[in-house]
């Protein structure tokens, strides 16, 4: 085997087999439930930040911002300033909002104003939302490290994939964020490598405005339709994701929750500016790869200790989006399904045993899917696209709480889960792209219900104890 390559696999399997080290070693915290789901509580705001950055700043939004750099130029960084703006109205706007219904599921928060049906749609929403994303993220590790390590792609989804479930299973929310704290931090210092590495090579910002379309260089070059696209999807993701929640609930007060958001989105605009970049750095030096090699292609050139650390920040980060996601998931389908439904008498270690076989299966599914996908930031777009809807309803029944009906809500869901990606697999025609309808369809159905308000009071929703 090439030695560069022995060099890069040894340091990235030291990496996780010390992150894989740290979800064990906390498994102690993983013992209930509430333990399992929530990791103690308390995390301060530094945590909380590089858990949220780790997991928006994953594997498909590097290799995919970079593989829009090389298509469309600078302008893909705008999908990472939607994210930013997203986390600054999260602090704004919901994150007391969120710590004052003292739950930490969307579909439990929902429920309290909407009832059951909306709380199982929701749910169901999220966790498929969730996989899409997962799909992205998987996509998008296995092209880097197959890449640079030079194995088979198959092989290298199939190693993250047990890595992630393996430490995730065992430790729990705690080991989510710690690891991911690592994650954030040696991604960070990677990007930053591989952006001078690149702008190196390429002579620098005057050499690629010499060489590149002007246009590549135009702030807008997307077109305002998909810059406005990637705000509803960025913003709407941002407020109803259910690991963002579960993180906000974590810390000891609404202060500490606001100022981990703060970190998050001062973070994102200079991530997503290094992204887009190295992206238009590969279109000047290897202009004949395929886009989505954009970010691999590069780091298959760099220096080996240096190329090192770039693999493991994109390895770490993929890690870090998919335990986040998963747990997300699982916890969903723990509260919402299997312990109203089969765990009735509330047996806890019933409740942990489920929720770890849970994490495997939602953890393993997305895997077949991510071998046939290659538009990675337009798959992990879709993901955060389809939470827009939530964060509509969420806005809704914090600040419009008497505005249209249960059904309404539910009605906004389905019509958003069929519109949206039915919309994305057509090929998002006329221009108009499927986030759109994620954000237009509860608005929609939310009217209508108003509208035909009888006077008559709905049923009171029932809410779950442990929602």
């Amino acid at each position: 085997m090439d030695p560069r390559i022995t060099i890069i696999l040894c340091l990235t399997a030291g990496y996780f087999i010390v992150m894989s080290y740290i979800g064990y070693s906390v498994r102690k915290h993983a013992k209930s439930s509430d333990g399992f789901t929530g990791g103690g509580r308390s995390f301060p705001p530094f945590l909380i930040g590089a858990l949220l950055l780790s997991e928006f700043i994953g594997s498909s939004v590097s290799i995919g911002t970079a593989q829009k750099g090389f298509e469309a130029g600078i302008s893909a960084a705008w999908n990472l300033v939607a994210l930013s703006l997203g986390f600054l109205l999260l602090a704004l706007v919901l994150a007391k909002k969120y710590r004052e219904t003292g739950l930490n599921t969307i579909s439990g928060i929902l429920a309290q104003n909407y009832g059951q049906g909306t709380r199982y749609a929701a749910s169901v929403l999220t966790i498929c939302a969730l996989s899409i994303v997962s799909v992205a993220l998987y996509a998008s590790g296995g092209a880097v490290l197959a890449a640079v390590l030079n194995i088979d792609k198959t092989l290298a989804i199939l190693l993250v994939g047990v890595i992630t479930v393996f430490y995730v299973s065992v430790g729990g929310m705690r080991s989510v964020v710690y690891t991911n704290f690592v994650h954030a931090v040696v991604k960070y210092i990677g990007i930053v490598l591989a952006l001078a590495f690149a702008l190196n090579a390429s002579g620098g910002i005057g050499a690629l405005q010499a060489k590149l379309p002007a246009s590549m260089f135009d702030f807008k070059g997307v077109g305002w339709g998909q810059i406005f696209a990637w705000m509803i999807g960025g913003v709407g993701s941002i407020f109803a994701t259910q690991y963002v929640i579960q993180a906000l609930v974590s810390t000891k007060d609404e202060k500490t929750a606001k100022r981990a958001c703060f970190y998050v989105s001062s973070l994102m605009i200079p991530f997503g500016l290094m992204a887009a970049l190295i992206g238009m750095c590969s279109a000047y030096l290897y202009p004949g790869i395929k886009s989505i090699d954009a970010f691999p292609a590069l780091i298959a050139h760099m220096p080996t200790f240096s190329a090192s650390l770039v693999v493991i920040g994109l390895a770490g980060a993929l890690f870090g989006g998919i335990s986040a996601n998963t747990l997300a998931s699982a916890t969903l389908a723990m509260k919402d399904f299997y312990d109203p439904f089969f765990n009735k008498e509330k047996n806890d270690r019933k409740s942990v045993v489920f929720i770890r076989l849970a994490i495997i299966v939602i953890g393993f599914l997305p895997l077949i899917l991510a071998l046939f996908a290659d538009k990675i930031l337009l798959i992990a777009f879709l993901g955060k696209a389809l939470r827009a809807t939530l964060a509509v309803i969420v806005l809704m029944c914090f600040y419009a709480p008497k505005f249209g009906s249960g059904r309404g809500a539910l009605a906004g869901v389905i019509l958003s889960v069929f519109s949206t990606i039915g919309w994305f697999l057509a090929g998002n025609p006329y221009g108009i792209d499927s986030s759109y309808f994620a954000l237009f369809a509860p608005l929609l159905t939310m009217a209508i219900a108003e509208l035909l308000k009888t006077g008559r009071s709905e049923p009171q929703p029932v809410l779950h104890k442990n929602g």
